[in-house]
Formats: C-alpha cells, sequence, structure tokens
C-alpha cells in the first residue's frame, strides 16, 4: 500500500497533467488542417515547420540505412556521436568529444528529461516556446517566467538575470535560453552573450542553449553561448530546423564535461523510457552533421530565402502600424496588435486569443496567440510562421536567380497572408 504523502504526490502530479492542454502548435496545425479538408483557405503561418525539403544525400542515407533494424546505445549511436562533436568543434573552436553528447528522440524529449533529472527549478524569458513551462508542471518544478518587454528585442538579458538571480541567490536554477528566439526571430550578440554569462557564472546557473535554429542566423554568424559559459551550458539542437526533418525526430545535447553527471541522469532516465533513437535516423544523421559542401549550400540558401521573405513580411506588417522586434533568424516574427487596440476593442477581441481566433476565421491566416508564449492573455501579441511556401521551388529559384528577386515567385501564399492581415485591419 502506498503511503500517503506518497499518494498524495501521484495525486497532484495527476492533477497536474489533467490540467494541461495539447502542445499550442501541433493543436494549431491540426486545427488548419481540419479546416483545409473542410474546404476553406488556410494560410499556415502557426505551426513553426521548416518548408525546406531534407537535402538529397541525407535522404539517401536514410535508404541505405533502411535494413538497421538493431537497439543502439542509449547515448546514441557513436559515430554520430562523433560527427555530432566534430560539428560542434568546428562551430565553435571548442574541443568537444563523442563523450560529451547525447542523442534523444527530438530536441523535445532531451529537455523534458533534462527537467525531470535537474534538481531544480526553472526560468525562462517571456516569450518563449509553448513547451518550457508545461514540461516544468509535468515533471514538478517551479517554473518563473521573466518579462522582458523592456528589452526592445524581447530577449532575456543580463541585467534581468540579475535582477531575478539577486532575488533567489541561494535557489538552483535551470534556465533555457533559445536564439534565434522563437517566438521573435531575435538573437544576441557577442557582448549580450558574454553578459549573460557573467551572471550564469556567479549564481552558478545550469543554461541550456537551445540553439536549434543556430544554423538559420540570417546572417551566417550564430556564436554559441557555450563559449563565454563552457562549464555549465548544455547546448540543445537536432534535424528539425536547419535540415527540414521535423518528422525524423532526432535531437542532439552537447555537455561540457561538468555536466556528465547530468548526461548520465539523463541516460538512465532515457533507457527507462525512448530505450534509444530510431537506428535508421541516427545513421543518416551522420551524413547530416558531416556538413559536407552540399550541405553548407542548401543551409546557406535556405538562409537567404528566409531573410528575403522575412524582410518583406517584417516590411509590409510595420508599413500598417503593428510593431515587433526585427527578424536576425529562423522563420518567425512577434507582432504586437496594440496599436489597435480600441479598433479591435470595438469588434469583442481583449484577447490574443480571441484576435487570432477571429484573425483565423475571417481571413484564413493561421497565427499562435501570445498568451501561448508567456504573455498576459490581455497583450494583443502573436507568433507568425513566415513559412507557408513551398520549399524545393524557393530553393530551386534561388539556384537559378542568386536570389530572392520575386517575393511572389517564391512564397506567394506569404504574400496574400500578408495582404489579409493588412485589410483586416484598415
Amino acid at each position: 500500500m502506498l503511503h500517503w504523502v506518497e499518494l498524495d504526490h501521484c495525486m497532484q502530479i495527476k492533477y497536474n497533467i489533467r490540467t494541461l492542454k495539447p502542445s499550442a502548435t501541433l493543436a494549431i496545425n491540426e486545427y488548419s488542417n481540419e479546416l483545409i479538408r473542410q474546404g476553406k483557405k488556410v494560410y499556415k503561418l502557426g505551426f513553426g515547420q521548416s518548408p525546406f525539403p531534407v537535402p538529397d544525400e541525407v535522404v539517401n542515407a536514410l535508404i541505405e540505412h533502411a535494413h538497421e533494424k538493431d537497439y543502439l546505445p542509449v547515448k546514441g549511436l557513436y559515430v554520430l556521436r562523433e560527427a555530432v562533436a566534430s560539428y560542434h568543434t568546428r562551430r565553435t573552436m571548442m574541443s568537444v568529444t563523442p563523450e560529451d553528447v547525447l542523442i534523444g528522440p527530438g530536441s523535445k524529449e532531451l529537455l523534458f528529461i533534462a527537467q525531470l533529472s535537474f534538481n531544480g527549478d526553472l526560468i525562462v524569458p517571456a516569450p518563449s516556446w509553448v513547451s518550457y513551462s508545461p514540461q516544468a508542471q509535468i515533471t514538478q518544478k517551479e517554473c518563473f517566467w521573466i518579462d522582458t518587454s523592456s528589452n526592445p528585442k524581447r530577449l532575456l538579458n543580463a541585467s534581468l538575470l540579475e535582477s531575478f538571480c539577486s532575488m533567489h541567490p541561494d535557489r538552483r536554477f535551470m534556465v533555457i535560453l533559445n536564439y534565434p528566439s522563437n517566438p521573435t526571430g531575435a538573437t544576441y550578440t557577442s557582448s549580450e552573450l558574454k553578459a549573460l554569462a557573467e551572471v550564469a557564472r556567479k549564481y552558478k546557473l545550469l543554461i541550456i542553449s537551445d540553439e536549434i535554429y543556430g544554423e538559420l542566423t540570417h546572417n551566417g554568424e550564430h556564436r554559441s553561448l557555450t563559449e563565454f559559459y563552457r562549464e555549465g551550458t548544455i547546448v540543445s539542437s537536432g534535424l528539425s530546423k536547419w535540415c527540414g526533418a521535423g518528422g525524423w525526430r532526432l535531437g542532439t545535447f552537447t555537455f561540457p564535461e561538468e555536466l556528465r553527471w547530468l548526461s548520465d541522469a539523463m541516460a538512465v532516465v532515457a533507457s527507462e523510457t525512448f530505450t534509444a533513437t530510431s537506428a535508421p535516423i541516427q545513421y543518416a544523421a551522420v551524413k547530416a552533421f558531416e556538413f559536407g559542401p552540399n550541405i553548407e549550400l542548401y543551409v546557406n540558401q535556405s538562409r537567404v530565402i528566409l531573410q528575403c521573405i522575412s524582410q518583406y513580411v517584417y516590411g509590409e506588417l510595420t508599413s500598417v502600424g503593428l510593431t515587433m522586434p526585427e527578424p536576425q533568424g529562423g522563420f518567425y516574427l512577434f507582432p504586437d496588435f496594440a496599436q489597435f487596440r480600441e479598433k479591435l476593442n470595438k469588434k469583442g477581441i481583449t484577447t490574443s486569443s480571441q484576435l487570432c481566433r477571429r484573425i483565423l476565421e475571417e481571413t484564413g491566416v493561421a497565427l499562435l496567440p501570445g498568451v501561448d508564449f508567456g504573455q498576459s492573455p490581455e497583450e494583443l501579441s502573436a507568433r507568425l510562421s513566415y513559412v507557408d511556401f513551398d520549399g524545393k521551388k524557393a530553393l530551386d529559384y534561388i539556384k537559378q536567380h542568386g536570389n530572392v528577386k520575386d517575393i511572389n515567385a517564391v512564397a506567394p501564399n506569404m504574400v496574400i497572408a500578408c495582404q489579409q492581415l493588412k485589410e483586416w485591419l484598415l
């Protein structure tokens, strides 16, 4: 028989899980698909999935290894861990070994078991990706949101982090930083990362640097926090964004030697849950992380396309009074509709959830409300994913023209979606 305290704890976990909603990003994708099945035109700017095809040589590697059926080591295929270590060594100019790498079925799962394995609570900026906080709830962690509205880029900076930590000097915290940011598209400079590192070192913070969009920094100059705070930073990455392979579900964590104990603890959890990541996917991922010249070209061309589309959408929406951080990477914008609050209130729209539902129903443009990213319900913000275009056609176009000379030729749905939003607002 369970002890009463244990029983009460189990009931609390069950209650916490029952109060959760499905992931907002997945929910909007499913709702958009349902509307499309009903014959309605939907511009899918809610779900952040890469529009680009998986590079041919990575697909061919998957085909070549489709016969692989054995369980692989819990921490991942060694040759893949070697490739990931080499990749990070080249990118950061810091030595990374295969023993520093953990492979999982998507970075989302690794983020979850990291929280489960860490004896401390969570700090995330507001706004942040939709799953960080629910994962904390599932794992019985307290999640502290730090409001970043004082920062024009809507990113956590050193002064905000210092202010929070100084009020909790004796508590253990994990901080998740995602940049380029989902949902704002902004990223950090080297000096900003150095300043954050100083605060993190002072308070002995454990930081997960979620750099899943790092390769999609539009100017190609992404810097990793691990370069400035090696001993306390785990770098999270994977195949979903820069390699277009979201559905393949492969994520990577790269640890410093000082945090190898956490890697070991996470591997224990993995051994009792997902056991190992799909064997064929791991073998194919080796080719991706080797980052040969064809993949380098693929990523460079993807950056050019995303930058051109982002600047077009940013320019169109700011021209009518929407405000947002200027996009620097990834494929997101985070427009604020506050300028239209009075007009929207007259339509009965007072929350971001109401705003996004009405926009979807009346224009066909699917966005995600700011409340899902940690903002107050009354803040009229939304996340826009500028990915409703054919990635293969866009890559073919840029191979022929070298640049995006005509947005309508590359991303006609984005042009129409912007026009729909502007007409609805005006």
